[in-house]
């Protein structure tokens, strides 16, 4: 589908790659749309101004984009972004007043946490005591947390379950990490699997 620039500025919506919460709407030009595509950063074409401006470029809030869809008439566009703080410029997290947070996406923001204790150690932390025992340590955090899964299941020990649950799946967590695989990876495998 190609984007029509002739008509001006197209509208762009924004939407947490994530979350799937709306951040904000701005406008862009070719220029912009193009500039988005090279950096990965968000460049809107400002109407106030009249000029380009990268979201983040005064407060190091950058949307970064993720993927560019077109609407069925090529007039709006619809920007999936990782935002790298809050969006609005009163600070909230989004331009329509709403926090940007799904519990259900949840195991992403703390898939980053996890990557962020792996890039960027930091001491004392349970995390990193993890990475620095190492790859049989970890697998082994894991066994101990599904078989406690398995007996308060059978034990019907519903609320320790969920507990175990938890800790199953943030070890899980970990273990993707040491071995460089995305959450995303592996939500594709089961939604490959559902037919």
């Amino acid at each position: 589908m190609k984007i029509d620039f002739d008509r001006g500025l197209i509208p762009a919506i924004v939407q947490d790659d994530q979350t799937g919460k709306v951040l904000m709407l701005g406008y862009m030009n070719r220029i912009a749309y193009e500039k988005t595509l090279e950096t990965g950063k968000v460049t809107f074409f400002s109407r106030s101004r009249q000029q380009l401006w990268t979201k983040g470029e005064t407060s190091g809030n950058f949307l970064l984009s993720k993927e560019i869809l077109i609407d069925c008439d090529g007039d709006t566009l619809l920007v999936k972004a990782n935002p790298a703080g809050p969006i609005c410029h009163t600070g909230a997290d989004t331009c329509f007043k709403e926090i940007n947070r799904d519990s259900r996406v949840f195991l992403f923001v703390l898939e980053k946490i996890i990557a962020d204790r792996k890039a960027n150690p930091k001491p004392g932390s349970y995390t990193n005591k993890l990475f620095d025992a190492g790859i049989n340590r970890i697998a082994q955090k894991i066994g101990e947390e599904a078989t406690e899964v398995v007996i308060d299941a059978v034990s019907d020990n519903v609320p320790g379950m969920k507990k175990e649950v938890a800790d199953l799946l943030y070890h899980l967590l970990v273990l993707l990490a040491e071995k460089d695989v995305s959450v995303a990876e592996v939500l594709d495998i089961l939604t490959s699997r559902h037919k």
